[in-house]
């Protein structure tokens, strides 16, 4: 880097590194160039948004040609002591990061690199300084290093404010308010947590996060400052801050440095005061891509050959919260072109999608799945998507639609694939209409995925394997001809929270409806008639689908054994 003082990547530099050798098309990085200035965004930035190109390579490309390492900072785990050698406000402005300190030197990662940065660096601390490229998205989320856990947070804010109104004589009014919120949606957002429950007990509040589907305990706040934070998000709501004893429901918006998003509300009134719960509509947390979401190869095979048909109908189905909705989300990104119409009744909306007509059900209006259906039929579209199948009424005009020529994507609550069948005919719908509309059914739930961080090994036996439930027949299929199998477990670290976990991906089972599945659809066979005949076909159920990827090192077998017990 001697003699260089900034070196940064122009577009005319990143269209030769990305379009001359075929990595992104010519046109969509024209149109990204576009977007960028659009949206006040690098080009960077919109090129990964847009799933053109992932992150780590677009890391990995830029560094080769500036001639420098590249450093993937999400796979790091950095020492609080070796970060704040550089002061969070110059890290911010300079976008730099140190990550790693060694006998070679410092390790710095840099979005710009900066050669007087890295003099600086080498004078404060005496270290040769290793400077590596890191993506902007990778230097933002490392800065959040630099944060307090929110515990301290709330803790140091409340202190003070208390010894303030001590000394003033005033009460909890005098506490921000507006930043105790704030700071509420910041972590639960920064933590990658779907939901903010607000819980009033005796003498506390308690706020709890919902993280990879399990909810744990933040922080405790004074019981006497509960109904002025409920306030606070009822005006962020628009929502009546007179009323108490009624259910209500809203949104607030929230803006940060990384991406805009929505914030759900649900106030409830319950015996101790009001109950506030917040889902975080973050498209930055919820990966549409079908790759993403945890298929084997086979079963995103048989599901992108039943998305290319232009008619019938593909069911998701699985209790609440296991991932159906954004599987139909990653089918209609893939079926999202311009010469489609696509038309969904949602409940609720809660991602818009760019050229995709989008309908909410509204009780109050009258306006219910099959009211909406209906018109949407009137609307001309190629591709239908119906929320959920709750009655006869909507099944009937669902099942219809994908018998004259429509593609229907649902979902339905159901524990395996094949319950769906006779659930749809205790609905009142035709056996042969159920056997002649249906392309495939996909099972699903959502299981935690193992920690990167602190992922360590151990080996089970058949008596382990059998303590946790599996049953002889997979155990011999999982084992072969070993007494002992590697299985994987996160130890629990800072990044982890201690559980271990870190995300959540799907396991699933997928029914084709094949000609012999039809015949005994038409027979009115059981559930699990259907259910062995389609094994017998091929398909992998959802337990051996968790197995593979607890074998593979993704998820634990206790894990797995229970959601599938759910």
């Amino acid at each position: 880097m001697a003699g260089k003082h900034l070196m940064v990547i122009e577009n005319n530099q990143l269209r030769d590194i990305l379009v001359e050798p075929g990595y992104i098309n010519k046109d969509d990085f024209n149109l990204a160039i576009k977007e960028a200035k659009k949206q006040e965004k690098t080009v960077e930035e919109v090129l990964i948004e847009k799933d053109l190109i992932k992150d780590e390579q677009l890391g990995y490309l830029i560094a080769e040609n500036l001639g420098l390492l590249f450093i993937d900072l999400k796979r790091e785990s950095i020492d609080e002591k070796i970060l704040k050698i550089v002061p969070e406000l110059v890290a911010k402005e300079q976008q730099v990061i140190v990550f790693d300190k060694s006998k070679d030197g410092l390790k710095v990662a840099m979005h710009k690199p900066n050669y007087e940065m890295e003099k600086w660096l080498e004078k404060k601390t005496g270290e040769k300084v290793i400077v590596y490229y890191a993506t902007l998205a990778r230097i933002k989320t490392a800065l959040k290093f630099y944060k307090k856990n929110i515990k301290e947070e709330f803790s140091d804010i409340i202190k003070a404010q208390v010894e303030q109104a001590k000394k003033r004589k005033t009460g909890a009014e005098e506490l921000p308010i507006i930043k105790i919120v704030d700071l509420l949606v910041e972590y639960a957002y920064e933590n990658k947590a779907s939901d903010i429950h607000i819980e009033p007990l005796d003498k506390t509040t308690q706020v709890r996060f919902r993280i990879d589907g399990v909810l744990h305990d933040v922080v405790s706040l004074p019981q006497n400052i509960h109904d002025l934070i409920i306030a606070r998000i009822k005006v962020l709501s628009k929502l009546r801050t007179d009323v108490h004893f009624s259910a209500q429901d809203g949104k607030f918006t929230v803006k940060t440095d990384e991406e805009k998003f929505d914030v759900r509300v649900s106030i409830l009134p319950v015996t101790d005061g009001e109950n506030a719960v917040m889902r975080i509509l973050s498209e930055k947390a919820r990966k549409f891509n079908l790759e993403d979401l945890g298929f084997l190869e086979r079963d995103l095979a048989k599901v992108q050959e039943s998305v290319a048909k232009p008619y019938g109908m593909i069911l998701a189905t699985g209790p609440t919260g296991c991932g159906k909705t954004t599987t139909l989300y990653g089918i209609l990104k893939i079926l999202n072109k311009p010469e489609v119409n696509i038309c969904t009744i949602e409940d609720p909306v809660e991602y818009d999608i760019e050229r995709i007509s989008q309908i909410q059900v509204n009780a109050k209006t009258g306006l219910t799945f099959a009211k909406g259906l209906r018109s949407i039929v009137r609307q001309d579209p190629d591709i239908i998507m119906v929320g959920e199948i709750r009655d006869q009424e909507t099944a009937g005009i669902a099942i219809n639609s994908a018998m004259t020529g429509h593609l229907v994507l649902s979902t339905m609550h159901a524990n395996t694939a094949a319950t769906n069948i006779p659930r749809l005919m205790d609905m009142g719908i035709e056996p042969f209409l159920v056997a002649s509309s249906i392309n495939i059914i996909i099972a699903q739930r959502l299981v935690r995925k193992i920690c990167s961080k602190c992922r360590e090994s151990k080996e089970y036996t058949k008596e382990d394997l059998k303590k946790l439930g599996l049953s002889d027949e997979l155990i011999a299929k999982s084992l072969g001809k070993e007494k002992k199998i590697r299985v994987y477990f996160g130890k629990g670290c800072k990044d982890c929270v201690n559980t271990g976990y870190s995300g959540r991906i799907g396991i699933f089972e997928i029914l084709e409806m094949q000609d012999n599945i039809k015949e005994l659809v038409m027979l009115k066979a059981p559930a699990d008639q259907i259910q062995s005949l389609a094994v017998k076909n091929g398909m992998t159920t959802m337990i051996e689908d968790g197995l593979e990827k607890v074998w593979n090192g993704t998820t634990t077998l206790e894990e797995v054994m229970r959601v599938i017990r759910e």
